[in-house]
């Protein structure tokens, strides 16, 4: 899969979340691990990353020509942490996209005035009400999360349950 093979009216775009999409979004017993957000510096850390994320992500980078954008709502501190947990896990360097491909907002909607500004054209996230904000102006919406095997997706978006389905899902648009 290449971006040139994507059949799209503009230059293929994607846009990727963080939270519960890229920094891992439960523990080992499989509840919510909220430690990134509420715990230490140091147990923020050490949160995984979610399975395949970094090599699917590095697959995609390719494909998009580069052209992939990191797009989160959180506060200063969260975006401390979020910054140092990326360079931390070697993020940059294990998918390819440049570290200046990061932006931050402070309301859920405000993605869409990220995503207005950089053309993005595909985003993955894991919230509904999120996607809900892109509706009409980024073509292809994709919610993450094991949360879509047991509830229903929108029509309007497309559920990928693992980073292999984002691969599959996308590639699917050839």
């Amino acid at each position: 899969m290449h971006a040139a093979s994507l059949s799209l009216d503009r230059l293929p775009r994607l846009g990727i979340d963080i939270g519960r999409v890229i920094i891992g979004a439960v523990d080992d017993s499989g509840r919510a691990d909220t430690s990134f957000l509420s715990g230490t510096l140091e147990r923020a850390m050490e949160t995984p990353p979610t399975p395949r994320a970094f090599d699917c992500i590095a697959r995609l980078t390719h494909a998009f020509d580069g052209a992939v954008w990191l797009v989160s709502k959180c506060g200063p501190r969260v975006q401390d942490k979020t910054r140092r947990w990326l360079a931390h896990w070697g993020f940059w360097d294990r998918t390819g996209i440049p570290s200046d491909h990061l932006r931050f907002c402070l309301k859920r909607p405000d993605k869409a005035l990220h995503c207005a500004e950089l053309g993005v054209t595909h985003f993955i996230d894991d919230r509904v009400d999120v996607l809900e904000h892109l509706r009409g102006l980024v073509p292809h919406l994709y919610l993450f999360g094991a949360d879509w095997m047991t509830r229903t997706a929108p029509a309007w978006a497309t559920p990928v349950i693992t980073w292999p389905e984002v691969i599959d899902a996308i590639g699917a648009l050839r």
